[in-house]
């Protein structure tokens, strides 16, 4: 199952379209969808090593754009569309423990969280119910979106050949520290 699942992955990954699809789960990802745009990103760099920036770049400016949603979600929308997010991931005390840690650090938070496995959509929200000024937000959010999703490609682009036939040789072992990585930031939102 998980090898028809890789080949899909890297099928799409690799289909005209991904590019577009690249750019719509790393604009959900930043406001309303929990998985992270790494799993389109990774495929497509390791099949395209010589466009690695440029898709960083693309992941970036998406995951920026869907950054802004997310803080006008929780600013403008907080109970009727920011709440059934946070219900369904049972994180009500994590998003008023963020709204309270805005109030004190700021875009420091976001600069640390937006590098975590902990689902980005949080940080955005909790940031626009925070009330936290557009302009500083929208920095932090490019800096450290930018700076996750311009390491991984280059770390990509430079070691993708060992990376790739770790990833096809050990394919449950990768699926697995996947799986634990974002259930361990979702779980991680409960003791923020």
């Amino acid at each position: 199952m998980l090898d028809r699942l890789y080949a899909r992955i890297t099928a799409l990954a690799a289909s005209r379209h991904a590019v577009l699809w690249l750019a719509v789960i790393a604009f959900a990802e930043a406001s309303v969808f929990p998985l992270p745009p790494d799993i389109m990103l990774l495929p497509m760099v390791l099949t395209q090593r010589e466009r690695a920036f440029r898709l960083a770049a693309i992941c970036t400016i998406a995951s920026v754009a869907g950054a802004v949603l997310g803080w006008c979600i929780g600013s403008f929308l907080l109970e009727y569309a920011a709440m059934p997010i946070v219900h369904f991931y049972h994180a009500e005390h994590t998003l008023q423990a963020l709204q309270d840690r805005f109030r004190e650090w700021g875009v420091w938070i976001i600069l640390i969280k937006g590098l975590t496995p902990i689902p980005f959509k949080f940080v955005t929200i909790a940031s626009g119910a925070a009330h936290l000024s557009l302009a500083p937000f929208l920095l932090a959010c490019a800096v450290t979106r930018g700076a996750r999703f311009f390491l991984l490609a280059a770390l990509l682009r430079r070691y993708g050949a060992s990376i790739e036939g770790f990833i096809e040789k050990r394919l449950p072992l990768v699926a697995g520290l996947f799986a634990v990585v974002l259930v361990g930031g979702i779980v991680a939102l409960k003791y923020i």
